[in-house]
């Protein structure tokens, strides 16, 4: 029996042809030229790297420790998979933090990472590794330990199915989860519940694209073809807003618009339109500069209590500093259970940020909030971020003397895309994000520019 319907593959080649027919990049590089180096890569890191290391654990050349440090050594220098995230590497670090009988994890590790022989196979390798998750976990926290140490169930399907596509990428998808957010945005397809039934079903779904696209298009289609359309169609639920700003459509043809896509798709994005705007408003949008004129505020206060709001909705608690209230930060956000605390900053700008202009106010009000916060608090570690549309590479310098000079643990520059995609993945899958060391605080952890694009890879 087929899983889509006739209106779902009509959606399906339509966000086929989008794909297709997207424009190339400013090196005049298409995405299917892309997506086709890319597979060249990895066929080449598979075959020459990947798959060695997997044969030498099987046959116990080399044993679980090596095995787990030459696969993360491998993902560090070519991440071309995203393994690197909180469902790749740390999902693998977790099982063996947590196991108390190495030798019965190595035994689990390779029954469930061994190729099935078929689908029957498939499905229950799944549900056994899920049992022996579930026990180590519940001795984990039994021990008293903390549930944030604990692997994530959720995790487990793209980390069993991402070694299995290795050994043979014909037979297994990987179960990536902005592809199963793509296909649920375009009620394409909806996961159950019952992870061994829906990695099956996700396969079958593949399965049957790969026969429509074939069929319609004269080529052969196969898994990773399949991964790039929908990695494509789900990259940035946020850019075919933005481009309808940047072209100044007038209202009656955004109506016509929504009319004529109303029946195809329904919203692909969670986030509120508080949390959605607020790219534009980093980038100075000038329309918002006269609508937020007209309400008697600035655009800039705008910023910082939208910033504010969506700390809230991440679920932290929350203070809102800001213009009006001296040398102050913009705003301070907490995640108490976690001990941690973010001191941060929002900064407008139609250009890239640079770093450099404020430091040593920065420094002053940094160090003021941080001692206060960590002596009252009783909070273990401290971040400072700036938030804003974009940002200049010149500020190793000045985050290094931010580091030295007071007691903030890390400097963050976060893109104001990368807060509206938190959002996204936080309230897509609130049990599986925490604002932890398993979470959001993995991303706060290094100091640098923080993307749209890291946060998806870290939650892949």
């Amino acid at each position: 029996m087929s899983l889509l319907n006739e209106r779902q593959n009509e959606i399906a080649l339509k966000i086929l042809n989008e794909y297709l027919t997207a424009s190339p990049d400013s090196e005049g590089i298409t995405r299917v030229q892309h997506g086709d180096e890319l597979d060249k890569d990895r066929i080449e890191i598979i075959e020459k790297e990947l798959k060695p290391i997997l044969n030498k654990y099987f046959n116990r050349s080399i044993d679980l420790g090596a095995f787990k440090t030459k696969v993360d050594g491998i993902n560090k220098r070519k991440n071309q998979w995203g393994f690197r995230g909180i469902k790749g590497q740390m999902f693998f670090n977790m099982i063996l933090n947590v196991s108390s009988d190495l030798d019965e994890c190595d035994r689990k590790l390779k029954s469930a990472l061994m190729l099935p022989e078929n689908e029957k196979d498939a499905k229950n390798k799944i549900e056994v590794f899920l049992n022996y998750i579930r026990q180590i976990s519940d001795k984990w926290i039994e021990a008293g330990n903390s549930k944030s140490g604990r692997p994530k169930i959720g995790s487990a399907p793209f980390f069993i199915s991402y070694f299995w596509q290795i050994q043979d990428p014909n037979q297994y998808p990987i179960y990536y989860t902005n592809t199963v957010n793509t296909l649920n945005d375009l009620n394409l397809w909806h996961p159950s519940g019952d992870i061994p039934a829906d990695y099956m079903s996700f396969k079958k779904l593949h399965e049957e694209l790969i026969q429509l696209y074939s069929k319609e298009k004269g080529v052969e289609f196969d898994f990773y073809k399949i991964e790039h359309i929908f990695w494509y169609k789900g990259e940035n639920p946020y850019v075919a807003a933005k481009n309808v700003v940047e072209k100044e459509t007038e209202v009656k043809e955004i109506v016509e618009i929504a009319k004529e896509k109303e029946y195809e798709v329904l919203p692909e994005s969670y986030v509120p339109p508080i949390v959605a705007v607020l790219p534009r408003i980093a980038l100075h949008d000038k329309k918002l500069e006269e609508l937020v004129k007209i309400s008697g505020t600035t655009l800039e206060r705008l910023f910082e209590k939208y910033i504010d709001a969506t700390f809230t909705i991440l679920g932290y608690e929350t203070s809102l500093l800001g213009q009006g209230k001296g040398r102050n930060p913009d705003g301070l956000a907490f995640s108490f259970d976690d001990s941690y605390g973010i001191i941060w900053d929002a900064k407008i700008r139609e250009n890239k940020y640079s770093m450099g202009t404020e430091d040593r106010t920065i420094k002053e009000y940094i160090t003021t909030h941080s001692r206060e916060v960590k002596k009252k608090r009783m909070l273990k570690n401290i971040y400072y971020f700036i938030i804003s549309s974009a940002f200049i590479a010149d500020f190793d310098e000045t985050i290094r003397n931010i580091k030295m000079e007071t007691d903030v643990n890390e400097v963050c520059l976060v893109e104001a895309e990368a807060l509206v995609t938190m959002v996204d993945l936080k309230l897509r899958a609130p049990s599986q994000i925490s604002l932890g060391v398993d979470g959001l605080q993995r991303l706060f952890s290094i100091s640098g520019i923080i993307t749209a694009q890291k946060v998806q890879e870290e939650f892949i």
